[in-house]
């Protein structure tokens, strides 16, 4: 399954097109190497998801072409979460 659907369906990220732009930016790696929207994703992938001040890292349970918003949390397991080092922070100012 593409990068960008698995985001969608699982609801990791809301839009495919927004999937799309994260990953054009190069915010998403799959088992430690950057991705592409069109990346293929297979279970037991880890997924690294960098959101604004926070690095998201899941594995990869189950593909599924749709899902219902209750169970789109089953596609994945949430193994960290922490917040992106100051340093690499862009200046808010």
């Amino acid at each position: 399954m593409r990068l960008d659907k698995f985001l969608k369906v699982s609801r990791l990220i809301k839009r495919r097109t927004v999937a799309k732009d994260v990953s054009d930016q190069g915010r998403i790696w799959i088992n430690g190497r950057e991705a592409k929207a069109s990346s293929a994703v297979k279970v037991g992938d880890e997924l690294k998801i960098q959101y604004g001040h926070k690095i998201v890292t899941v594995r990869v349970e189950q593909l599924a072409e749709t899902t219902r918003k209750e169970e789109a949390e089953r596609m994945y397991t949430l193994l960290k979460e922490e917040e992106r080092p100051r340093e690499d922070r862009i200046d808010e100012a």
